[in-house]
This record gives structure tokens, C-alpha cells and sequence, in this order.
């Protein structure tokens, strides 16, 4: 059984660098517009891993992390207005008949603030409705329903104001970033690299969280809450962490996703985002963190392949891929995976074992 799982875990570590050394050296066999996408998806990947611990391993599953990402996104893209248009003001407001910056708008002048307040903004608001939910007990069904209802409100008020978000045409129209034209082949390449780092530093740490004793208390919360909270552990504190930290992890998100795309509006942080996000992990296998990373790439890829091939019916393609993975793989990808991996390990360590009872019985 031990050398079962030696090899488990050394097939792991080989299958996670060699995907790392493809993910790197994408750029040198990927055109730009590909790499672009590939950019996209993997900004993607980072909102998962924090959603994947909040619904992974802390069974806690929210249907409104698109407002979290969208106000990542706009953090991100109040700055690059600004910076883009000179220090004068974004369009959509002189048409609305605004003629000075609005105070809301000025800490994003700088990019560090901007930065932070992506950030920030999405952690804090999680913050303030988990220790208001979580406190007084509202689990399951209930928080699902109250998060879907945030985002309907937000996204009413992103909106309803126009002079101020841009309303539904949301914010675009970026040229440059930190002086450096945004639509230069070495640009873009450097933030598909920098998308990569932050990727790889989040699954890092992550990792490193769930795999110590704070990772158990969690998986407790999930599995037996009631239980756990008789030990002595206050379960409402350990999810409102959880639930900051992957508000925060989807802020970072949308700040990347917005220099890969160049715009971002209501629509991005919708009900229907949110509940494509919550697809991902599911398809890539909850609770494994690498499954709903490999999930949202070949989702968002398959969904891009199809509409370019079939782009009237794509959707049926889609339909059906969701439908065929929740059917017959209900522990997702990574599920199927680690089931021909067993069979494998098993085969070969029964082979192994034969050959030894062979050799020492003659």
C-alpha cells in the first residue's frame, strides 16, 4: 500500500511539471492572439483555486463570486481609464454631462492603490457578509440563495450608474499600461507571464494551507461541522477566513483577466458567470485544487474551439460536454484520473509483489 502511494505522488509531481514546462513555453509555439486566450483562461484558473477552497474543502458554496472577480476587474480598469486617457476624463462621463473626476475615482490614479483595492475591496465586502452570515448560521442552500441575491443587487447598481461605471457598456478603451503600449506582442507576453507566476504562487500556497492542520479543520467544516464545533472549534470563524481569501484570489483575477481582455462591464459579474465559475470546479474535480484549474482551461478552451468551428450550434456542444462529464464522471476529471491511476499503481505493485514471492520461493 505505501508503494502505492509513492507512486501516486510521484505521478502527481510529474504530471504537475511537466504541465508547468508546457504552460512556460507557450509562448514560443502559441500566436499572440492564442496566448492571449491561454492568458485569459489561466487568470481563470486563479479564481478557482480560491473558489475550490471555499466549496472544495470547506463545503461552503457560493453562486456570487462573479462580483468579486468583476470588482477586481474594475479596480483594474478605473486605473487603466485613467492612465490611458491622460489625466482627462473617461468618456462615458463627459457624455453623461460629469465634469470633474468623481472621488471614488481618484485613489485609482495610482496603480499601487489600485492594486491593493482590487484586492482589498472584494476581501473586505466577503469579509463583513461572511462574518454576518456565517455568525448567525446561515449554511447551505440559504447562503447560496443570499449570494445569488448580492449579486443581482451589485450588478444593478453597476448599471443604474452610469456616470460613474459606464453602465452596461462597461469600462474600455485601454492603451497603455505603466507607460507601456497594452496591445504590444511583448507586452501582453509579459503579462501572460506574470498571470503565470501569480497562478503558480496561489496553488502554492494554497496547497501548503489545506495539506497542514488549518486544511483538516476545514474538511471537518465540510464533512461534519456540528461535530467539529463540539470539539471546541468555532466553524463560522474558519469559513469567513476561507471565504476572504478566495474573495481575494478572485479580485486578482479579475484585475489579470482585464489586461488580457481590455474591457469589462456588468454582464462579466453576472449570476450566469458566477454559476459557469462554480461549473468549472465541479468539472475539473472539487476538492483537489489542480482538477478545477485543468477544468476551467479546457472548459473555457472547448467553449472557444466551439464556437469558432460551430459557431451556430456551439452551444449544444457545450451543453452536452457539461451534461456527459456530470453524468459519467461525477468526481470530475481529476476523479477519472485518479481512478486510472489507482488501477495502474495496483497493476504494477501486484506485478511487483508476484515477482518477489517468485524470486524468494524459488
Amino acid at each position: 500500500m505505501q508503494r502505492g502511494l509513492t507512486y501516486k505522488l510521484l505521478n502527481k509531481k510529474w504530471f504537475l511539471l511537466a504541465l508547468l514546462i508546457l504552460l512556460c513555453l507557450a509562448p514560443l509555439f502559441l500566436s499572440d492572439f492564442r496566448l492571449n486566450l491561454l492568458g485569459k483562461f489561466l487568470a481563470f484558473a486563479i479564481l478557482v483555486i480560491g473558489l475550490d477552497l471555499l466549496w472544495g474543502y470547506t463545503g461552503v458554496l457560493s453562486l456570487g463570486h462573479g462580483i468579486f472577480f468583476g470588482f477586481g476587474a474594475y479596480a483594474m480598469a478605473m486605473y487603466l481609464k485613467l492612465e490611458s486617457g491622460g489625466g482627462s476624463l473617461p468618456d462615458f462621463m463627459q457624455w453623461s454631462g460629469v465634469t470633474e473626476l468623481p472621488l471614488l475615482w481618484i485613489p485609482f490614479q495610482n496603480p499601487v492603490f489600485a492594486v491593493l483595492l482590487g484586492i482589498a475591496i472584494p476581501a473586505v465586502l466577503a469579509l463583513a457578509l461572511g462574518y454576518l452570515t456565517f455568525r448567525n448560521r446561515i449554511n447551505g442552500v440559504y447562503f447560496t440563495i443570499l449570494s445569488q441575491a448580492l449579486v443581482v443587487v451589485v450588478v444593478t447598481l453597476f448599471v443604474g450608474q452610469q456616470s460613474i461605471t459606464g453602465g452596461t457598456n462597461g469600462v474600455t478603451g485601454f492603451t497603455t499600461i505603466f507607460g507601456f503600449s497594452l496591445f504590444s506582442p511583448g507586452t501582453q507576453m509579459m503579462i501572460y507571464y506574470v498571470t503565470l507566476f501569480i497562478l503558480i504562487a496561489a496553488f502554492l500556497a494554497v496547497t501548503k494551507l489545506v495539506s497542514g492542520r488549518l486544511g483538516k479543520v476545514l474538511v471537518g467544516i465540510r464533512d461534519g461541522e456540528n461535530r467539529l464545533r463540539f470539539l471546541g472549534y468555532n466553524p463560522s470563524v474558519y469559513k469567513t477566513f476561507v471565504y476572504a481569501i478566495s474573495a481575494g484570489l478572485a479580485g486578482i483575477a479579475g484585475m489579470l483577466f482585464v489586461l488580457q481582455v481590455g474591457i469589462i462591464s456588468p454582464t462579466m459579474m453576472g449570476i450566469i458567470p458566477s454559476i459557469e465559475m462554480v461549473l468549472w470546479v465541479a468539472l475539473g474535480g472539487r476538492g483537489t485544487l489542480i482538477g478545477p484549474i485543468i477544468g476551467a482551461v479546457l472548459v473555457n478552451a472547448a467553449k472557444t474551439g466551439f464556437s469558432e468551428t460551430y459557431p451556430d450550434i456551439w452551444l449544444y456542444f457545450l451543453g452536452l460536454t457539461f451534461v456527459i462529464v456530470v453524468v459519467f464522471l461525477p468526481n470530475g476529471l481529476m476523479g477519472l484520473f485518479k481512478n486510472l491511476m489507482g488501477r495502474w499503481s495496483f497493476k504494477g505493485v501486484k506485478q511487483q509483489t508476484d515477482s518477489e514471492v517468485r524470486r524468494h520461493y524459488g
